[in-house]
């Protein structure tokens, strides 16, 4: 469903303008908080402006300069189904839906975690502001990484905090139920919001956070602390090896490779994603005697994407079993032989469906090459069961199938 950005009679900000300026407000406080961030995007932009001038109109067959430009995926984690529920309201205020389900318990560098992508659905929501927030959930009752003892201490710390003020929460239920909200409530909104994802300057249980570090630096990062907050936020950029190019010129150290397809000739297709390595950043430590001592963490990254067209079932198929190198050399032969989603304009010329979402292997190599510890795992242990209809009922909304997304753009 549209919303309005905002309506001159009555005021209201619209699901659309409340996402916009949601992703704005998490844009300024994570430049201010990671200052590569900010490199980044100016990297970024400057690539993509030499594309554009490079390549004209081409440049913009997966979206507007406007678009890309302003595009950003965020990450955050969060440690139970309720603050995912929670989670869920405040994005559903800005008109973001739970989209798909992505288990990186079985990546190759196993990662105690199910998640999902909050995002538009709607073609016009998608086209104005594409804002994506790639929400992870700690799977605490998983074997492999938790014992019993480790289970229960992390349920009792987790039950104690919170990570949304009600004030914030009623706002969000109130922006769904009327769809918006007035200027007023819309700047307090926007003001909660962004708090909430910043990181805290609450003292870290050294002892603890140690432990969970021992098993893994993601279940750390979600339950060692006593709030949420943006993981890495990512601009979108046009080509994506100059962009890492020119990161490394600058002295900045990039993670190893760029996940996701190789670079070809073929058409680009669904995501390309790589990042700098986790910087250190001082943090408060609360040791086993009670004093507070300053230190550092390694867990915020500064990622970037590039990203093409959406593949069908088929075509996803083909790729996971076969790689890029088993796909047509053209456009028209993606679509004819129904391995990607295309549209036709009115001229009846091919326009590309643009790939919204997100790859588990590529997420879990993104995350492993930034971990501060290789963990550990019991694979004689028993795996907790978790889908996409688990996390549905965890969401207390529809979670979206999004090849059915993709299909309706199509058509």
């Amino acid at each position: 469903m549209s919303h309005p950005v905002e309506d001159d009679r009555t005021g209201m900000v619209g699901a659309t303008e409340l996402r916009a300026r949601f992703a704005r407000s998490l844009s300024t406080l994570y430049g201010t908080e990671v200052p590569a961030y900010t490199t980044l995007v100016e990297v970024s932009e400057a690539v993509n402006a030499d594309v554009l001038a490079a390549m004209g109109p081409e440049a913009e067959r997966l979206g507007s300069i406007e678009r890309v430009t302003a595009e950003r995926h965020g990450a955050i984690r969060v440690g139970t189904p309720d603050e995912l529920a929670q989670v869920a309201r405040v994005f559903g205020a800005c008109g973001m839906h739970p989209v798909g389900f992505y288990d990186l318990r079985e990546a190759d560098r196993p990662i105690p975690v199910v998640s999902t992508a909050f995002r538009p659905v709607d073609p016009a929501e998608l086209a104005a502001n594409p804002f994506r927030v790639f929400t992870s959930l700690l799977v605490v009752d998983d074997r492999r990484f938790f014992d019993a003892t480790t289970q229960a201490r992390l349920e009792e710390f987790l039950a104690a905090r919170r990570l949304f003020p009600d004030e914030l929460l009623d706002l969000a239920d109130l922006a769904e139920k009327q769809e918006g909200l007035s200027s007023y409530d819309a700047e307090r909104f926007i003001e909660l919001a962004a708090a909430s994802f910043a990181l805290s300057a609450e003292p870290v249980d050294r002892a603890w956070y140690d432990h969970l570090e021992s098993i893994s630096s993601v279940a750390a990062d979600i339950g060692g602390v006593t709030s949420t907050h943006i993981n890495h936020l990512t601009p979108r950029v046009l080509d994506i090896d100059e962009l890492y190019r020119r990161m490394t010129e600058r002295g900045i150290t990039m993670i190893d490779r760029i996940q996701g397809p190789p670079r070809t000739s073929k058409p680009d297709v669904l995501l390309r994603q790589t990042s700098f390595r986790a910087l250190a950043e001082p943090r408060a430590f609360r040791e086993p005697d009670g004093s507070v001592v300053q230190g550092e963490l390694r867990v915020r990254f500064g990622e970037v994407e590039a990203r093409g067209v959406a593949l069908t079932p088929e075509g996803r198929a083909l790729y996971d079993e076969r790689g890029i190198d088993a796909f047509p050399d053209t456009e028209p032969e993606l679509h004819d032989a129904g391995l990607a989603y295309y549209r036709r304009d009115e001229d009846g010329r091919l326009q590309p469906i643009v790939y919204e979402d997100f790859l588990p292997t590529s997420a879990a190599g993104i995350f492993a090459s930034n971990l501060t510890s290789d963990g550990s795992v019991d694979a004689r242990q028993r795996a907790a069961a978790r889908d996409a209809a688990w996390l549905q009922d965890a969401l207390a909304r529809p979670l979206h199938d999004p090849y059915p997304l993709y299909a309706a753009q199509a058509d």
